[in-house]
């Protein structure tokens, strides 16, 4: 075999074997990893690009190499979950760097951090005064978390007693003009009242959508192919009553599904039912 397909057979072969590799140590952020897992990395990568160029050296040495690198760190992590001490050892401790908004210059020295380097952290969290922090820790990560003084933090609905709805992850309902059904029916909404909403917004069909998204209070985000049009199409007034029936109708079946009360579950699919007959006997009159 010529040297050009050596490379190319081991060099495609230390790739598999790193993302092997790579989906058995797990999923961590870069910011999240620590000293000893960061020689790891590189440790695994140098004898990766190794096994592609050093083709003097049997491939099982260099494949045993990286199995060692790549359990040693597994195994330890199995330990630190078990073990304090252990943890403590191997990852240190996070360091107090401002304590009652007073600068512990100890701890400065201690993790070789300038006053320099400590405003830039704090900048990064938008801290520009010293003044404003009440306390700033040096994670274990080598990331630094702050906590502002009271009175320098936003106002939260909490703060004045305002009562919130729950927040949930909004949900994709067209992709590429395709209806997902699924996350209509899971999320409480029919395909009625997602049409009737996609009507106000000037599409006339899913297909003419891109994109569109609701979120926890029932708002419907829409972005269409063209989006060279920057007003939606005015929906004549007729269309606009018969979308909004359909949507009330949709509403009464979706607070069918969702009430527990049998009464009112029943109550609300009669209405429903009987909304029917109403749109057909107007549809005949809603088309101009």
């Amino acid at each position: 075999m010529t040297d050009l397909g050596n490379v190319l057979i081991r060099g495609i072969i230390g790739f598999l074997l790193l993302l092997l590799l790579a989906r058995i140590m797990g999923k961590k952020h870069i910011t999240d990893m620590t000293f000893y897992e960061y020689i790891v990395g590189i440790a695994i990568g140098s004898i990766a690009a190794e096994l592609t160029f050093s083709p003097h050296v049997r491939m099982s040495n260099f494949i045993l190499g990286m199995i060692v690198w790549a359990i040693l760190p597994v195994i330890a992590s199995k330990l630190e979950l078990h073990s304090l001490r252990f943890r403590k050892l191997s990852e240190g401790m996070p360091t107090t760097l401002i304590e009652n908004g007073k600068i512990l210059e100890k701890n400065l020295k201690k993790e070789n951090l300038t006053v320099d380097e400590l405003m830039i952290h704090l900048r990064q969290k938008d801290a520009f005064s010293l003044a404003d922090v009440e306390s700033a820790v040096m994670e274990k990560s080598g990331l630094i978390s702050i906590l502002k003084k009271k009175n320098t933090q936003p106002v939260t609905p909490k703060d004045i007693g305002l009562l919130t709805q729950k927040e949930s992850f909004p949900t994709i309902v067209i992709i590429d003009g395709n209806l997902m059904e699924k996350s209509l029916q899971e999320h409480g909404y029919t395909k009625e009242w997602l049409l009737a909403e996609l009507m106000k917004q000037g599409a006339n069909d899913p297909h003419d959508v891109f994109l569109a998204q609701i979120d926890s209070s029932g708002n419907l985000y829409v972005d269409f192919y063209n989006d060279n049009d920057t007003h939606a199409p005015k929906m004549k007034e007729k269309l606009l009553t018969a979308a909004s029936v359909k949507q009330l109708q949709a509403d009464l079946k979706r607070f069918s599904v969702e009430s527990k009360n049998q009464q009112a579950k029943t109550s609300y699919q009669h209405h429903a039912d009987h909304m029917d007959q109403l749109i057909n006997d107007l549809s005949t009159y809603m088309v101009d």
